[in-house]
């Protein structure tokens, strides 16, 4: 056997004990989303809030704040509302009628965010189910999104067919 032959051949052993006897490492991408929460007036620090809420729960999202934003949050006197428009795409309004009957800020915050993630409203009524929004009581002061809920996000993100409507005004009252 010729001396480059014998050096491939040892090479690709070399290789192939390397690759055999490595730990698997999963490869997964994390797709960040920037939002602007300059809008929000009073609502900015709950924004990003919110924002850390998803982080800590989701593991192939991050929302960070920044411009140009996927996503953009607005205070108003109105009822809180997302119009998604893609998958990570969209306008939040933190309604101010909300806040002033009681409802808890940071889950609103965290609620809408859910659906420019691709979560559906689902009027369960529970307050452990973040997507439940005012179907919970007003005293509800959960801003986690449940486990089914966090497993939903990170599916949508892997490729998963997000079950919210893109293009329609979601309000929750």
């Amino acid at each position: 056997m010729s001396r480059t032959l014998r050096l491939v051949l040892s090479f690709a052993l070399s290789l192939l004990f390397l690759l055999v006897t490595a730990p698997a490492q999963a490869t997964s991408l994390v797709t960040v989303l920037r939002y602007d929460p300059s809008r929000a007036a009073e609502f900015v620090s709950v924004v990003n809030q919110a924002a850390q809420v998803w982080n800590s729960s989701v593991t192939n999202v991050r929302l960070v704040q920044g411009t140009p934003a996927n996503f953009v949050v607005y205070a108003d006197n109105g009822w809180p509302r997302a119009l998604p428009t893609g998958l990570g795409r969209g306008t939040i309004w933190i309604g101010r009628e909300a806040t002033s009957q009681g409802y808890n800020h940071l889950r609103i915050a965290t609620h809408e965010i859910g659906h420019i993630l691709g979560l559906p409203d689902r009027r369960t009524g529970l307050c452990s189910d973040l997507m439940s929004g005012s179907s919970a009581p007003v005293s509800c002061a959960n801003a986690n999104p449940s486990s089914a809920e966090r497993a939903e996000v990170n599916r949508n993100f892997a490729g998963g067919t997000p079950a919210v409507e893109f293009g329609r005004l979601h309000v929750n009252r």
